[in-house]
């Protein structure tokens, strides 16, 4: 079963601006997404709750980021992507990630 992941505009950009490990671990977990879903579960998918999800991609540079929903059944938007620098994922791009999902999920 295949799965459709698209990117929230301007979002690739943010994933390409990632350190290089980091970006290679983030797509390569991308790709793994594709294949079987984004239920890959802990370390690399985890539920912030209310239909909104993280892939985490750990490298020596540190944590990648990306908050993603499902649309429509098989598809996924990845609706914002960042280095993690603080144990705590950010309240304010939580936020952003929140109206970012209600505006595809609208559509």
């Amino acid at each position: 079963m295949q799965w459709k992941v698209d990117f929230y505009p301007g979002v690739d950009g943010e994933i390409l601006g990632m350190p290089p490990k980091i970006q290679a671990r983030m797509l390569r977990l991308l790709e793994m997404v594709e294949q079987h879903g984004a239920n890959l579960g802990p370390p690399h998918t985890e539920s912030l709750g209310d239909g909104l999800f993280e892939i985490r991609a750990k490298a020596k540079e540190g944590i990648g980021r990306s908050l993603f929903c499902y649309v429509n059944g098989q598809r996924i938007i990845i609706l914002h992507a960042f280095v993690k620098k603080s144990q705590k994922t950010p309240r304010q791009v939580l936020e952003l990630a929140r109206i970012r999902q209600r505006e595809v999920q609208r559509s």
